[in-house]
């Protein structure tokens, strides 16, 4: 690798973390870089920091790449009194003690390996107050790679964290040489938002799948449905959040198909793999009584997340018009499973725009529930006769995690050429 030019990639998301599709992008961009020319040095955070943990990713970091993992740990957990802290303890986020372990830690490996730029990914915010501190120090040339936009109108809801958010999304994108952003419309909305920048510091690569994993996933694959015999099972794997992904109007819709008979327990099976707020949701489910229909999963490890996709009759998608500008990154996945997809997004946004170019037939509004009850059942009728099918393959395969890789090599050399 001597003849590489070394990039210094820093991501809370890494290997052991588990529960955060956030993870796969640096995985994956450190996996590939090599193919094009670049050498990733990680920089990410002790595992201490991490709420979960598991051992299954970290085969598939390459036995060589040089990883350093600096202090860091939760607020929450690590520095609270009977569950409470200081605020100012969690500011901007709560693993903000990574930072100056990070930064000492940083800048080693910058005078050992000499790197020819900088790559920091959000969230977690710690992570580009980190990538802004080295390239303040070292003058490199800095990649910020916004995987959500970290401030908008009443988010984050907290006016103080906004403001410290705001004021660090400032420095940020007027000092990196290129801000990278997962969707157009985020990349278009910060640039409403500082017209000061030149056009030619923004950027797009979009999330994606990778293509190794489902291959992994595929050997020795039994595709045994999920259900029971004559049972229609659908499947969302991933963090449902109580506002941005709310399933409150589709819990709704499946309480009003149960009352007019059209399901039940016996048809049909919702499965809402590790949602992250199951406390929240199984009174909800209960009081609706559709217990006997929705079942919330435990986390399990990526491998077992993605034979589970591929053995499901269907899979959810959610995405709330608070996030049009978003995509959620398991869309990738889903496209790749060639499962059919039924999508609770908001109208306008640009998850809608992306099912409805992928051929997903099968779309309704998240907030409303009449809606979603007359799309389920037809989604569900069209399961059972067979004739509902997925994403084609040739579709799917634009969008791989090894092309959104050449893309930011592109983006590396275009830096180091200036």
């Amino acid at each position: 690798m001597a003849d590489h030019r070394k990039l210094l990639m820093i991501a809370y998301h890494f290997p052991p973390f588990q529960a955060s599709s956030g993870i796969q992008r640096t995985l994956k961009f450190s996996a590939y870089l090599r193919e094009y020319g670049w050498e990733p040095l990680v920089l990410t955070v002790s595992p201490r920091a991490y709420d979960a943990t598991s051992p299954h990713q970290l085969k598939e970091i390459p036995e060589d790449a040089i990883v350093r993992r600096a202090f860091g740990l939760d607020t929450s957990r690590h520095f609270s009194i009977g569950g409470r802290y200081f605020r100012w303890m969690a500011q901007p986020d709560r693993w903000v003690s990574w930072w100056p372990g990070a930064v000492w830690t940083g800048m080693r490996m910058i005078r050992r390996y000499r790197p020819a730029a900088i790559f920091s990914t959000s969230p977690i915010v710690t992570a580009h107050l980190i990538g802004l501190s080295l390239c303040k120090r070292s003058r490199l040339p800095w990649i910020a790679d916004f995987r959500d936009s970290m401030t908008e109108t009443g988010y984050p809801r907290d006016p103080r964290t906004w403001k410290i958010h705001r004021k660090i999304e400032h420095e940020t994108v007027h000092h990196c040489s290129k801000a990278v952003f997962t969707t157009e419309p985020t990349r278009q909305m910060y640039a409403e938002r500082y017209p000061e920048i030149p056009a030619s510091r923004w950027a797009v690569i979009e999330n994606g799948f990778d293509e190794d994993n489902f291959r992994s996933a595929e050997s020795g694959f039994t595709n045994t449905p999920l259900g029971r015999p004559g049972q229609i099972t659908l499947l969302h794997s991933g963090i449902l959040y109580p506002t941005e992904r709310d399933p409150r109007p589709f819990f709704a819709a499946l309480a009003m198909l149960k009352h007019s008979g059209d399901i039940d327990g016996s048809k049909l099976q919702v499965v809402l793999r590790a949602t992250g707020n199951d406390e929240l949701y199984k009174p909800m489910i209960a009081e609706l009584g559709i217990d006997d229909i929705v079942r919330l999963a435990p986390v399990v490890s990526y491998h077992e997340a993605l034979q589970e996709m591929l053995r499901a009759d269907g899979l959810l998608l959610f995405q709330g018009a608070c996030c049009n500008h978003q995509i959620p990154a398991k869309i990738y996945e889903y496209y790749r499973s060639g499962r059919p997809i039924l999508g609770l997004v908001g109208p306008e946004g640009i998850s809608a725009s992306m099912l409805s170019e992928a051929r997903v037939n099968h779309i309704a509004n998240i907030a409303d529930a009449e809606n979603i009850a007359g799309t389920l059942r037809l989604f569900v009728k069209k399961l059972s006769e067979g004739v509902d099918s997925g994403v084609s393959r040739e579709f799917a395969m634009r969008h791989s995690r090894k092309a959104r890789t050449k893309e930011l090599a592109a983006l590396l050399d275009g830096l180091a050429r200036t």
